[in-house]
């Protein structure tokens, strides 16, 4: 959780970068794609590090790197500072994604069954949540607006670092540490029928996130007049803070039904979204965007706890760092996307290409979603 509020701190300061510092939409849209960029690099790289090291070492590794990125975003006045500070909370981040997340199932008990795929599931939405509310109250009524919320932050991460240095170990260190660092994304074979659609619900969900990041500091500004920080922050917490709500919701269906489900609830939210940019009312948009992170919510921790099923221990890591590898390869490139997109349409527009998406993703799922099962002969195999 403190690893991604960390990640989240910047948001409610991107409207004042682009007053303050003539930051354009455009660069801001950069800013998620740097970020995606280092989180991909871990995955490649560093995804199956922890079953070498220990989850203990590299979840250590991770709250130090997003350290050093809210150190070097403590004075931001140009864009090759934000993007560097984003690079490095991309790469702990990325990191964090697969140690961290393992760590936590293999903590986890036995029973409720749905327990350990909410939790690394959600935690990360939390963490955001907790992330955005917080820098955009310090934004908007405490002192040094531009630099306290990343005072905080790093606090927060020295202490978990000392949390986890005296809890105990849940994977015992093995040899090729050095060999586990050369790119490669690694699954069990089981997996390969539920990837497509656990793909599309992955990237719809993030992609999402990245349009909040990007694109709603500029929208809730221009189209519904307001500049308060802390409504920022809020706002981006109104779709973080639901998907933990929807995680055991979906937990009373099969994990085919909840991505369905989900995803339905999802474009039932985008419909919402941009009815309300369309006639400019932000309490409607507050609504919609809770509807779309419950069904996102849903959507994910169904997916998630498919992949999990029957799940050894060594293949976590790597499962992970595949799913979150696939959650920001797809939500970088359309955030590339539609960042250079955004030079030349308008931002309700570019909120409709997001719509549209969510179109074809819910009709994918509606039509595709597959529950797992369990082939003991198959456990060893992998894909590559």
């Amino acid at each position: 959780m403190a690893s991604f509020a960390a990640s989240a701190a910047p948001i409610p300061l991107f409207n004042t970068y682009r007053a303050e510092d003539a930051f354009t939409n455009a660069g801001i849209s950069l800013a998620f794609v740097t970020y995606s960029v280092g989180i991909i690099a871990a995955l490649l790289v560093l995804g199956r590090l922890s079953n070498h090291l220990g989850r203990r070492r590299t979840a250590i590794a991770s709250l130090g790197l997003l350290l050093l990125g809210c150190l070097l975003l403590l004075n931001v006045h140009d864009i090759g500072t934000l993007l560097a500070g984003r690079l490095l909370m991309g790469v702990g981040t990325g990191l964090a994604s697969s140690s961290l997340t393992s760590y936590i199932v293999d903590a986890a008990p036995t029973r409720p069954a749905w327990l350990a795929s909410v939790a690394s599931s959600q935690g990360p939405m939390l963490g955001l949540t907790l992330g955005a509310i917080a820098a955009g109250a310090l934004v908007q009524f405490a002192p040094w607006p531009r630099e306290l919320i990343y005072l905080v932050c790093a606090g927060l991460l020295v202490l978990s670092a000392a949390l986890i240095v005296v809890s105990p170990e849940t994977a015992k260190p093995t040899p090729g540490a050095w060999r586990s660092l050369r790119p490669r994304v690694r699954v069990p074979a089981r997996v390969r029928r539920l990837l497509p659609v656990a793909a599309v619900v992955f990237v719809t969900a993030y992609a999402t996130g990245a349009f909040y990041q990007s694109f709603m500091p500029a929208l809730v500004e221009d189209q519904l007049h307001t500049r308060s920080p802390l409504i920022l922050g809020l706002v981006f917490a109104c779709y973080m803070a639901p998907s933990v709500l929807g995680a055991p919701i979906g937990g009373r269906f099969t994990p085919a039904a909840a991505q369905r489900i989900g995803m339905i609830i999802v474009l039932i939210g985008w419909i919402g979204i941009i009815t309300a940019i369309a006639i400019g009312t932000l309490p409607l948009f507050i609504a919609a965007t809770i509807v779309t992170g419950v069904g996102q919510g849903i959507a994910v921790s169904a997916a998630t706890r498919g992949l999990l099923h029957g799940s050894a221990l060594a293949d976590r890591a790597p499962i992970f760092s595949a799913v979150y590898l696939l959650c920001y390869s797809g939500a970088a490139l359309i955030s590339l996307i539609f960042g250079q997109l955004s030079n030349a349409f308008s931002l309700p527009q570019i909120a409709l290409g997001y719509g549209a998406l969510a179109v074809i993703a819910t009709l994918f799922t509606v039509l595709a979603a597959r529950n797992p099962h369990t082939d003991p002969t198959s456990q060893r195999r992998v894909i590559t």
